[in-house]
Parts: structure tokens; sequence; C-alpha cells
């Protein structure tokens, strides 16, 4: 199975990137508005994409 990296934005400014892996999924949420921010976890679109591809490089298993 490939690891993938999938992009959930329904309210505009804010959602969250997903990262399927063979062992499931890992979510992290971004807002681009400071101010509604629910949790210190959020960052912008950005840093969000960004974390979000360094986890899934280290998730994706070796090629052989």
């Amino acid at each position: 199975m490939t690891v993938r990296i999938i992009r959930h934005s329904i309210v505009p400014d804010t959602g969250s990137f997903e990262v399927r892996t063979p062992s499931g999924s890992t979510y992290f949420y971004w807002d681009d508005i400071p101010s509604r921010r629910l949790r210190p976890e959020q960052v912008d679109q950005e840093t969000a994409k960004k974390q979000a591809q360094e986890f899934a490089r280290k998730a994706k298993p070796p090629e052989s």
C-alpha cells in the first residue's frame, strides 16, 4: 500500500491534511486565521502541509 496525503477543506481558510499509511491515518490541522485557532497544534496551511509531507516521507516503506 502507498502513503497518500489528502487535503480536506470545507470551511474557507481552514482544514486538514490526512496522511494515509498502511497502519492508519494521521491528521495535520490548519487554520489561516490565527484568532480562530482553537488548539495550540493548529498552524497555518503551509506549515501543516510541510508537517504532513515530512510525516509521509518517514512513514513510506523503503523501496526494495
